[in-house]
């Protein structure tokens, strides 16, 4: 019984083994997979829509750099996904113009509202919709590597992230820079007990015994 056995599980490890690389995907990894890419056709395609409206030779640059980079990104996870191994171009990496400075405080501004025509398409709204389309594939992207089974998409998704959390401040930056997206600080005295709440852990925990063993027996 012990030798058929074991003679069963060598036979599931060369069945493992014997998979091809383009074949060496999970379910549940698929169908992540084709959510990622079609986003990643969704946010090109919008950039493309997007572009004619921009007034702002600043924001233009940021959009077409960006659009740029995540076609090349796009193309590296199509070339991973479909043949399983690295991709003919590496990922990258993003490199934002935008300087590291805010802009703290509020200034008056006149209360948003919806558009009542096309006319009404400004810059601010347009950089808006650009930075949550670069949030929200930065969060699909983190929530999916952690699952692929395929070592190399799974690097190749790894990789991207800080690529999309690198756009998506510079857009913050371009926003921040122009007042569509302004930074209340709190009082000097509350932001100080907020930034001295914690403190680190001091020592060695005493970490209570695991009793599962004795529960299963």
């Amino acid at each position: 019984m012990q030798n058929n056995m074991s003679g069963s599980q060598s036979m599931q490890n060369n069945q493992q083994q014997a998979v091809p690389a383009n074949m060496n995907h999970g379910g549940h990894e698929l169908f992540d997979l084709h959510e990622v890419l079609a986003g990643q056709i969704n946010v090109l395609d919008q950039f493309m829509m997007f572009r004619q409206f921009v007034k702002d030779q600043e924001l233009l640059d940021i959009l077409d750099r960006q659009y740029q980079f995540i076609m090349e990104q796009y193309n590296s996870c199509v070339d991973a996904f479909t043949t399983g191994q690295n991709p003919q171009q590496d990922t990258g990496q993003y490199k934002m113009q935008q300087e590291n400075n805010i802009v703290y405080g509020l200034q008056p501004s006149q209360p948003k509202k919806p558009n009542q025509s096309i006319q009404d398409v400004k810059d601010a709204g347009i950089s808006g919709h650009m930075l949550g389309l670069i949030k929200s594939t930065a969060s699909l992207l983190t929530m999916t590597a952690v699952e692929v089974t395929n070592p190399v998409v799974r690097r190749i998704l790894a990789d991207t992230v800080p690529n999309y959390i690198e756009m998506a401040y510079e857009i913050f930056l371009y926003q921040n820079k122009h007042h569509y997206y302004q930074v209340p600080q709190l009082k000097q005295q509350d932001m100080q007990q907020m930034t001295t709440g914690f403190q680190k852990a001091q020592g060695k925990p005493q970490m209570p015994g695991n009793s599962s063993n004795g529960l299963l027996q």
